[in-house]
């Protein structure tokens, strides 16, 4: 399957971005603080043996100081659209709450039709954040603020993990399947105990100076792990991650909860949130059975399809079910609850949407409705009971400032 990149960006910037994108806004210390990242010189066509190193501003570490603005970062509205664009942690950019991810429905589960149709959709209702990986169907996509990710590449040892020859060639492997000449976020796709802190954090900042890409980040790390790689380049003058990718549901908390919001206040770190809904558990449209076109009947993700028929999956689909009167008094579906709940900390700077299809993402996108009626008109449930290992509720006094009702601990 091949996706045209060089199409796909074509149709996208046939339509006024200005029309889309916030626009520009105050920042401490000056600069005009505009809501995105130019990918203007971008080599149309791609081609080449590989990807060429281009001249772009390169990103310098950033002292506590510049980390830590004096005031508070903003949340602003796309011109035309609903969208809200948060900055990526600390950073200065500005990323759409609602990202489209890649995962599986790309490549292997829907035409190159229907992707580049979604894609251009989404990009229409203001999604800036495309996120793709090395193996995702051979990383397919295009748009604004393009993101992948580097671990899994081949079967030779050399080909997989975070070793400064895997991050540099898995780079170069991934924008030469992009046509592009450089991506906006690369992602260290899990740690890697074989690969030493330091020459992780030294190859990420090298393919950085290189304008292979304008920042790193990680995802599926440990606070600590993170914490390390913060200090490493702290120590010796480098580029820290801007941001970590964690999954993050109604069933998956603890981490985004606890550990992550520390993180962003200290350091700077912000969430990207996949899987906002459990891998499909989070729905009430399985009825008890699961459909053909579901992403578990996909050749090697049968442990998707395993995960909901199993006995925790059909407690999980018990506890969704008892979602239904909360999000019918909010006018919404049980997804767009979900999604909208996912947005609530100041921590998360994006949420990645999954579609198939483009009625499923509108409705996934409708979610952002659903944030501004919900702190007035939901009631606080008690569906789930809370347990003496329970988190404080997401609402309670704290960092978090965009709430949700709350909704126990499942």
């Amino acid at each position: 399957m091949q996706v045209s990149i060089a199409c796909t960006e074509q149709n996208l910037r046939s339509r006024s971005s200005e029309d889309r994108l916030c626009g520009p806004r105050p920042v401490p210390g000056g600069g005009n603080g505009s809501g995105v990242t130019s990918i203007h010189g971008n080599p149309s066509g791609g081609g080449g043996p590989g990807p060429k190193v281009r001249a772009v501003s390169v990103a310098r570490p950033l002292g506590p100081a510049a980390m830590t603005p004096s005031g508070p970062l903003r949340e602003s509205t796309g011109r035309g659209t609903s969208m809200k664009y948060r900055n990526l942690g600390k950073s200065g950019l500005r990323v759409s709450c609602l990202g489209l991810g890649t995962w599986v429905t790309f490549g292997s589960q829907i035409s190159d039709e229907t992707a580049e149709n979604l894609m251009t959709v989404a990009y229409e209702h203001g999604v800036n954040l495309f996120d793709t990986a090395e193996v995702y169907a051979a990383g397919k996509r295009s748009s604004y603020i393009i993101t992948t990710k580097i671990f899994w590449g081949g079967q030779a040892e050399t080909e997989r993990g975070l070793s400064r020859k895997h991050i540099i060639e898995g780079l170069w492997g991934s924008l030469e399947r992009l046509q592009l000449g450089y991506v906006d976020i690369v992602f260290a796709n899990r740690s890697d105990p074989n690969s030493p802190m330091e020459e992780i954090v030294r190859a990420m900042t090298f393919v950085i100076n290189q304008g292979l890409a304008l920042y790193w980040g990680t995802s599926r790390w440990g606070a600590a792990e993170i914490m390390e790689a913060y200090s490493v380049a702290r120590q010796f003058n480098l580029i820290p991650p801007a941001c970590e990718q964690a999954e993050y549901h109604l069933f998956q908390r603890d981490k985004v909860e606890t550990q992550l919001p520390e993180l962003y206040h200290k350091i700077g770190v912000g969430s990207v949130i996949w899987s906002p809904l459990a891998c499909g558990v989070i729905t009430t449209k399985h009825e008890g059975r699961i459909p053909e076109t579901y992403r578990g009947t996909i050749k090697g993700y049968q442990w998707l399809k395993d995960k909901i028929q199993n006995e925790d999956g059909k407690k999980q689909q018990a506890k969704v079910m008892d979602l239904l009167p909360i999000a019918n008094q909010l006018g919404c579906t049980v997804a767009q609850l979900s999604i909208a709940w996912c947005l609530r900390s100041e921590a998360v700077s994006s949420v990645l949407l999954e579609a198939s299809n483009t009625e499923q993402l509108m409705e996934n996108l409708g979610a952002l409705q659903v944030r501004g009626r919900a702190a007035s008109r939901a009631p606080r449930s008690q569906l789930f009971p809370r347990g003496r290992d329970s988190l404080p509720p997401p609402d309670s006094p704290g960092p978090d400032s965009r709430r949700l009702p709350f909704l126990p601990r499942c």
